[in-house]
């Protein structure tokens, strides 16, 4: 096979098709399976996805929990509204954290920033990054605690641009799987926020297992790839945690000839960056900028859940990657044909 070029993972998405507002019950989206070995493709239900699975097959879930990233501030003297992407904690004792600014063209190091309307929450800029990224260190007297709270008032949900709307109260809710635990992420995991109570229920009782990882999803994510030749892009590192349970529990299933389930192309990353010489799956914990693109051989999973992707993200490289090249251009067009919802609160597909 010819080396992939970015050109390559184009495609027309009418803007119409990006979904601004999640479906009304999460298990209702609508779900394309795609049945990689036949090219057929079927349109169903979310929750139709019990008619897929047997007992003993393992959904692997990211438990990753958005943090309400996206904070205003306003310049000290100026009072200029600056819009701050909270990115990750660099260190907890001195509040230094990663951001993204924007204007970033007028904020330089020593500014201060204000949070609030009284003011409450200051932040001194101590660094630049990049062009847009700084690292700030938040001035707060009082509990670690007590700050956390603090940024979570102030902060919203961190609804990806692509979404051309104001966030609203419901967000907060939908814009989070109903299993998210670990804190950490700037971006949910997407495929997982179909998953109603129901169809977890549902799922336990044909015997279904999970298998809980966690990747905390970064701006990276969304990263625009700007080398036409893929070996050449760099993907941002993000945070991953595999527990022994985890690993357990998914290569019982493989060692049983059962199959598993990658919920999202957060977990299907996890995984393959933890993969043992003879094809099992390792417990880890460190940092992955694993990037996934065709050909590649999957380890562990035998089927993806995932929603639609924009063109030439890194997101559809890792789907054509995984259901055939030919094929997603296929599966993409039918999508775009039959109006499928695209996006973070679009709808999902089935990939086995």
């Amino acid at each position: 096979m010819n080396k992939m070029k970015l050109s390559q993972f184009n495609f027309n998405l009418p803007e119409e098709l990006i979904a601004n507002y999640p479906s009304e019950n999460r298990d209702e989206c609508r779900l394309m399976v795609i049945h990689r070995e036949t090219g057929k493709i079927e349109h169903k239900l979310f929750k139709d996805l019990i008619d897929y699975v047997d007992e003993g097959d393992v959904m692997i879930m990211n438990n990753t929990k958005v943090f309400p990233a996206r904070m205003y501030g306003n310049k000290e003297k100026t009072g200029a509204k600056i819009e701050v992407f909270l990115l990750r904690e660099l260190n907890r004792e001195s509040l230094l954290w990663d951001v993204l600014v924007d204007p970033a063209r007028k904020i330089r190091i020593g500014n201060k920033l204000y949070f609030g309307d009284d003011e409450s929450l200051v932040a001194e800029v101590i660094d630049n990054t990049t062009s847009r990224g700084r690292t700030l260190r938040f001035l707060f007297d009082g509990p670690y605690e007590e700050f956390k709270k603090k940024i979570t008032e102030l902060g919203e949900t961190p609804l990806p641009k692509y979404i051309k709307r104001d966030v609203e109260d419901s967000d907060e809710e939908r814009y989070q799987t109903i299993y998210a635990k670990e804190e950490g992420a700037v971006a949910a995991p997407t495929a997982g926020l179909h998953f109603s109570r129901q169809l977890m229920k549902r799922l336990e009782l044909k015997g279904v297992d999970f298998a809980e990882v966690t990747l905390h999803v970064g701006l990276g994510t969304f990263r625009p790839v700007e080398v036409e030749d893929l070996t050449k892009h760099k993907m941002d590192s993000e945070q991953a945690i595999i527990t022994q349970k985890a690993a357990d529990v998914v290569n019982n299933a493989k060692r049983n000839k059962n199959k598993v389930f990658a919920v999202g192309t957060t977990s299907m990353r996890s995984i393959e960056s933890s993969v043992s010489t003879d094809g099992l799956l390792k417990p880890f914990d460190g940092w992955t900028n694993k990037f996934i693109f065709p050909p590649y051989d999957f380890s562990i999973a035998d089927a993806l859940i995932t929603n639609f992707h924009t063109p030439l993200s890194t997101l559809l490289m890792m789907i054509s990657a995984f259901m055939g090249h030919e094929l997603m251009h296929e599966v993409y067009a039918e999508a775009v044909k039959e109006k499928y919802r695209f996006y973070s609160y679009g709808d999902a597909m089935l990939i086995i």
